[in-house]
């Protein structure tokens, strides 16, 4: 007994030690935070309903990796990365209006020139160029000669804004870098894909769909361009979609293309559609075990991502 009570004992702090230098068992790995990219779309008055959204991601704390902004997207897209909140947004949308970025001319390329849009953007925007924003930012335009893509992500700022603001037969082109720029919605009508070129891994879009003129039909020559426009658009959303996991449709029917002073009621909506989709967007950063994340990717289809022309 004596020999084996030995032998037993010797087992036993054996085991201690084994215990004591072996690892400890490991605990899952999970996948860092998403980088979420939040695409804003083009829709003049109409956008400022994406202050909203603004307003609805900052109050759920919801990170925002990066941004990508068409038309009025682009503003507003600019003066958050800059660092304005969307109450700061909501105080410049209640005394914004047509006439401090627009002046009617004549010409054969539209009916006017958003040039004043350089000295509202001075006003708006602390910063002068990409790489000062506090948020990346990419701001897309089109080609109006090739009709391609481009999207600007460094150098200045304010001229590719005012390109992507260049609604064609309305404002006139923006000459950049020897090229001709319309509005960006020709080529990304709401810019998911620049997004996941930019590293973002959950994408939100934000789409304000909304018609031009009413049953009793266009009310002018620029009516019909637009109506033209919209139905274009709506045919042809299937891309940048496909490259959406959330898409917030703010209600914006019955609001005009100039109706700056209802900016509390645009903004109000863009606020209530962008609150329905939180439950979803809130699963992104709840956190989840790489393994089982690999294996739900499997059977998810890619999104299409083809490059557009860079512009610099």
């Amino acid at each position: 007994m004596g020999t084996f009570g030995k032998l037993r004992r010797s087992l036993q702090v054996f085991r201690r030690e084994l215990a004591r230098v072996s690892p400890p068992p490991s605990a899952p790995s999970y996948l860092p935070v998403p980088q979420i990219g939040l695409a804003l779309g083009g829709g003049f008055a109409r956008g400022l309903a994406h202050i909203g959204v603004l307003k609805a991601l900052e109050e759920a704390e919801i990170p925002v990796a990066c941004v990508a902004g068409t038309s009025v997207g682009a503003v507003i897209g600019a003066a958050y990365c800059a660092g304005m909140s969307a109450a700061e947004l909501a105080e410049m949308a209640a005394v914004v209006r047509f006439r401090d970025f627009a002046r009617w001319t004549i010409s054969r390329y539209g009916f006017a020139s958003n040039e004043r849009m350089v000295g509202f953007l001075k006003r708006v925007l602390k910063v002068r160029t990409f790489e000062e924003l506090r948020i990346p930012l990419a701001v897309t335009a089109t080609d109006f000669i090739s009709g391609e893509g481009v999207v600007f992500r460094s150098g200045q700022l304010i001229e590719p804004v005012r390109a992507s603001c260049a609604y064609p037969g309305m404002f006139l082109p923006v000459q950049i870098n020897s090229r001709l720029l319309v509005d960006g919605m020709l080529a990304h009508t709401v810019p998911t894909v620049p997004l996941h070129e930019m590293g973002a891994n959950k994408v939100i879009g934000v789409y304000l769909r909304s018609h031009w003129c009413d049953a009793s039909g266009p009310r002018h020559v620029f009516e019909v361009i637009s109506q033209c426009f919209s139905i274009a658009q709506e045919q042809m959303s299937g891309l940048w979609r496909a490259a959406a996991d959330v898409v917030v449709e703010p209600d914006v029917a019955g609001f005009g293309y100039d109706s700056f002073e209802r900016a509390a009621e645009l903004i109000h909506a863009g606020e209530v559609a962008a609150q329905a989709v939180l439950p979803q967007v809130r699963v992104w950063l709840q956190p989840q075990p790489a393994a089982l994340q690999d294996r739900t990717r499997e059977h998810k289809p890619l999104s299409p991502q083809p490059s557009p022309l860079p512009a610099d």
